[in-house]
């Protein structure tokens, strides 16, 4: 049976459990042993909320698509990586979903968010109309670099969530630069400063008064995602101890990555085995129900995850991190330069406290719905995501 047309009933009986072993379990910044945590492990795993292939969801651009199966897997990646920032700013990392549970109204406003609708910010068909932009038709694959530009653009239009997106290129991430960019005054409605209420309306996937209802912040929550190529065909194995504590820092986002048809959203590791949610599954398009609540359990998966062999990881990836404080920033700077120093892990990516003389910054291009920079992002972002630089020893 061909892997892109499984169903989610066909899928569940297939895959194995968690492997007997005293290695420590790491989902993204959490620690747990097989042996006495088991059930921690699968709950916060259900948890994550997962995307894959949808049918007869309402035609892409009007006359586009009604499926995005065989060729929406990287974009359904990069709606995981980026809802696992929304539940975090929103819910907590502590966030567990509980099959047959009723959940707070701020889960449904993230959920609202990335549901097959054109409406919906995160929607698959926001983000393949955006990556027109970027010079993806629609219906053409994406690589890990292409969908986090696109997430990007479509995150200026999320007042709710208010995120400072910052993509770092060239395998440098600059401090100064992203403490610029999340220190700015600006109007902040997010669920910390605006609870929704049990009344409030939910419009566009949020509480209706959310855009309203301006607080001023000190600090932009941050989602950083860091393009890298690790590789010419296979990752150099010098990178996996330093890919591996990424998954250790209790800011991991996950990591996104694969080629054509096969991308996956890894959200941590075992021993020398990744662990990942696959979108490779085509479910239904979900509507809601006659008293227009939104079913949700096809969002979770709820069989033991799908684990690779770190060495079978594809070198183009994309790996985030999510700040919610600067506190929560200088931490994680702290540990990446730790990082630097551990021996056997080579960095992945430089970390500097200013940006080089010859360097661009592409934070102060205008990413508006107005936008007229599209020439100008091409010579930033390679839309084919072949022009990274080869990391080597």
């Amino acid at each position: 049976m061909d892997a892109a047309t499984l169903t989610y009933d066909t899928l569940r009986f297939e895959y194995e459990d968690f492997p007997e072993t005293k290695e420590p379990v790491w989902i993204l910044g959490r620690k747990y042993s097989v042996f006495t945590e088991k059930e921690e492990i699968l709950l916060d795993v259900t948890s994550r909320l997962w995307f894959t292939y949808r049918k007869n969801f309402p035609a892409i651009g009007g006359t586009g698509p009604t499926s995005d199966t065989g060729w929406g897997c990287m974009l359904r990646c990069g709606q995981m990586i980026f809802a696992q920032a929304l539940v975090c700013r929103h819910l907590g990392r502590d966030w567990r979903w509980i099959k047959g549970k009723r959940q707070m109204d701020n889960y449904f406003s993230v959920l609202n968010a990335f549901i097959d609708k054109k409406d919906s910010y995160y929607s698959i068909h926001q983000i393949a109309q955006m990556g027109v932009g970027e010079g993806k038709s629609i219906g053409q694959w994406y690589g890990p670099n292409t969908v986090a530009q696109v997430l990007k653009k479509l995150a200026t239009f999320d007042t709710w969530s208010s995120l400072a997106v910052h993509i770092a290129m060239d395998n440098t991430v600059v401090m100064e630069e992203i403490r610029r960019l999340c220190q700015s005054n600006f109007p902040c409605a997010g669920a910390a400063a605006c609870p929704a209420l049990e009344s409030d309306v939910l419009y566009n996937g949020y509480p209706e008064e959310a855009g309203v209802r301006d607080r001023l912040s000190l600090w932009k929550p941050l989602v950083l995602l860091i393009p890298l190529r690790l590789g010419l065909t296979e990752i150099n194995e010098a990178y996996i101890e330093t890919l591996k504590h990424c998954f250790m820092m209790p800011q991991s986002l996950g990591v996104i990555g694969g080629k054509p048809n096969s991308a996956h959203y890894f959200i941590g590791y075992v021993g020398e085995e990744l662990i990942y949610l696959d979108p490779h599954t085509t479910q239904p398009a979900v509507e809601p129900n006659d008293s227009g609540c939104l079913p949700d359990e096809s969002f979770h998966c709820q069989h033991p995850p799908c684990r690779m062999s770190i060495a079978e990881l594809d070198p183009s990836i994309a790996v985030g991190f999510f700040c919610n404080t600067e506190e929560d920033f200088n931490d994680w700077c702290q540990q990446i330069k730790k990082l630097s120093l551990v021996r056997g892990a080579l960095p992945m990516f430089e970390l500097v406290e200013r940006q080089p003389s010859h360097f661009s910054n592409p934070d102060v291009l205008n990413l508006t719905p107005d936008s007229s920079d599209a020439d100008r992002l091409e010579r930033f972002f390679d839309s084919e995501d072949e022009d990274f630089e080869i990391l080597s020893l």
